[in-house]
């Protein structure tokens, strides 16, 4: 894929809320968030010149979201409450995701959720939430009747879909689940043709080693901005 088509992945969210996801868009034709219940995350198609305060109409006085990449010009009435610098990576190469499953992976659908939301709640609490399986594809690893393991899908758009979600319960650590549920996503991703991405938090070196032997590349830094929803102050 020719390097200029990786640009949209500076924007994510925009075009996937423009693309894929535009399902679950609200808000105007050059600022949108995801459907609350799905994610806590809004895109601008330009960043620099968007006015937040457009997206009132879909946004409730402290709520929390995030946007990725360029942040907004600021406005009055939103707080940046933290950064999170993230490490971007792709996959391009099929050939590469050379781990081979030696557990069964199951295909997660609707009676799975409430296991799927304690999970990933108890390891990565605060980011999914109730209908964030709709997004995409979720896959498991049971024992003993148990999800022990998970990943799925979150940002898609076309030609590119990111792989998230990736928890493993704290007593089934070290077993290499998290490698087999990311190396079958990306695969699965790729057999649709579009490309795998995803990110985490540039302070954890182990994921950025374990997806660098999954065959996935770093291609940037991405910032994460959480902001708050306040009061629109009365002129």
């Amino acid at each position: 894929m020719h390097s200029d088509s990786y640009k949209i992945l500076d924007n994510p969210v925009w075009h996937a809320l423009q693309t894929v996801h535009q399902n679950f868009a609200l808000g105007t034709t050059n600022i949108s968030r995801y459907q609350p219940g799905t994610l806590q995350i809004l895109g601008c198609e330009n960043p620099e010149k968007a006015d937040l305060n457009t997206l009132r109409p879909w946004v409730s006085e402290g709520e929390k979201l995030f946007m990725v990449g360029k942040l907004a010009a600021p406005a009055s009435g939103w707080t940046i409450s933290r950064r999170l610098d993230c490490i971007q990576m792709v996959c391009e190469n099929n050939e590469s995701l050379i781990l081979e499953p030696t557990e069964e992976i199951i295909t997660l659908t609707e009676a799975d959720r409430p296991e799927i939301l304690e999970l990933i709640n108890l390891v990565q609490p605060g980011y999914f939430y109730k209908d964030t399986p709709l997004l995409g594809n979720y896959f498991g690893i049971r024992k003993d009747n148990k999800i022990v393991a998970m990943a799925g899908e979150r940002f898609r758009m076309t030609g590119f879909s990111e792989i998230s979600a990736v928890a493993t319960h704290p007593l089934h650590t070290g077993n290499r689940y998290a490698q087999m549920l990311v190396s079958h996503v990306a695969k699965s991703i790729m057999n649709e043709g579009a490309v795998p991405f995803l990110h985490f938090i540039n302070t954890n070196a182990r994921a950025g080693k374990v997806y660098e032997f999954l065959g996935f590349r770093e291609r940037r830094v991405i910032p994460f901005w959480e902001l708050i929803v306040e009061p629109l102050k009365l002129k």
